[in-house]
């Protein structure tokens, strides 16, 4: 991927320029998100019953969703070359990705102060009516400030002191999110190295970084979070041990869905067996219902929007673009793979919602803001001709 991707950063090629946002991807993606809206309607529907409002869930997706729509042509109208721009005129040193870095961390640090609680966990900060996840919007400062540093020295990813430097002002982010928050951590250092990796020309480093990053991870878990510790026991013995619930009745549903699944809203195991069955388990749901043919149609839909937002990296004008959209399909791909792997049970438990498809306000319009960058870049890039 790196070597492929790095022709947009030196080899000649024949280029068409072209001025329209690619309506393919817009229709992907708001595809995948309605058909999410249908799922959260049927897998909260028991839930949102129960509460006494049967829309409850499913109008909160919608509202986030409008509200992303919004955000998602309001970003693909400005040139994404702003986010480099100085603030303070053409002479400043500081410009608009340094401001949403420091917001960003600024906002991590908040959490742990005067987060509000859900399920145990502080992860959210509320203003008013307004409650949202910061680490959401950790995710894409991320993706725009290692982008940013490929524009101005992309060189700098070649040697591991170049690398160790980048990820210098990456890691407090991670730290931070990682003391209430392990598996957007886990997606914000995947993100941070992978396009470490893609921006890279020499990556036989990266199988350290890589090693060292799985052991720090494993001795945090062994010595330093008892609870993470319990989820890989359950996860090795997910048949016999009390606390595997959860993952086993979302086994259940998977099962029982078979081939062709036993309709929509036909799910049993939505009905108080699975804790929170419109989120992040919302994948054993669509397996119950729509059975391994329908799962498998959500996963190859990703699949070509994945595709796409490469196509339409590869094709950028410069750099900066290409990096913004590798960043947006690693973090896509990270947590579609993550979700479902958890989901099957093929790796230990951790909370990371299916993206466009799960339950969440702040994930949807966040995603769709990203999306709007891609289509920024999408409208102003040069298509090679051979694509």
């Amino acid at each position: 991927m790196s070597t492929a991707w790095s022709k947009n950063i030196t080899g000649p090629r024949k280029e068409k320029n072209y001025s329209k946002y690619d309506y393919m991807l817009i229709v992907l993606t708001l595809g995948i998100a309605i058909f999410g809206v249908c799922m959260i309607n049927s897998a909260g529907i028991y839930n949102a019953l129960l509460l006494g409002a049967p829309l409850r869930f499913v109008k909160s997706q919608i509202a986030g969703l409008l509200a992303g729509c919004a955000m998602m042509i309001f970003v693909a109208a400005f040139d994404y070359h702003i986010l480099i721009r100085n603030v303070f005129g053409k002479n400043g040193n500081i410009k608009v990705v340094h401001v949403l870095y420091a917001v960003a961390l600024i906002m991590q640090v908040a959490v742990l102060f005067i987060g509000v609680d859900y399920n145990g966990a502080r992860r959210w900060l509320r203003f008013g009516f307004i409650q949202f996840q910061p680490s959401e919007i950790t995710k894409i400062v991320v993706i725009i400030f290692i982008s940013y540093v490929a524009y101005i020295n992309r060189s700098i990813f070649d040697t591991f002191r170049g690398f160790l430097r980048v990820m210098l002002f990456i890691a407090p982010l991670i730290a931070v999110i990682a003391k209430e928050n392990l598996s957007s951590a886990i997606v914000v250092a995947g993100i941070s190295v992978g396009m470490c990796f893609i921006a890279s020309n020499k990556n036989g480093y990266f199988i350290v970084c890589v090693i060292a990053m799985i052991a720090a991870a494993s001795l945090y878990i062994i010595f330093g979070d008892p609870f993470r510790m319990e989820r890989i026991q359950i996860w090795l013995n997910v048949e016999t041990n009390e606390n595997a619930h959860q993952i086993k009745q979302g086994l259940y549903a998977i099962a029982t869905g078979g081939l062709f699944g036993n309709g929509v809203g036909n799910s049993v195991q939505k009905l108080g067996y699975i804790p929170e069955a419109y989120n992040d388990m919302i994948f054993s749901v669509i397996c119950e219902e729509l059975g391994v043919v329908g799962a498998t149609v959500l996963i190859i839909a990703f699949i070509v929007l994945f595709w796409k937002v490469i196509r339409i990296g590869y094709g950028a004008s410069d750099i900066f673009g290409t990096m913004l959209c590798s960043g947006v399909m690693l973090q896509l791909s990270i947590q579609v793979v993550i979700n479902v792997a958890v989901v099957t049970n093929s790796i230990p438990s951790t909370g990371i919602p299916l993206p466009f498809i799960s339950y969440g306000g702040t994930s949807a319009m966040i995603m769709m803001a990203e999306m709007g960058i891609v289509l920024g870049v999408s409208k102003r890039e040069k298509r090679l001709n051979c694509l």
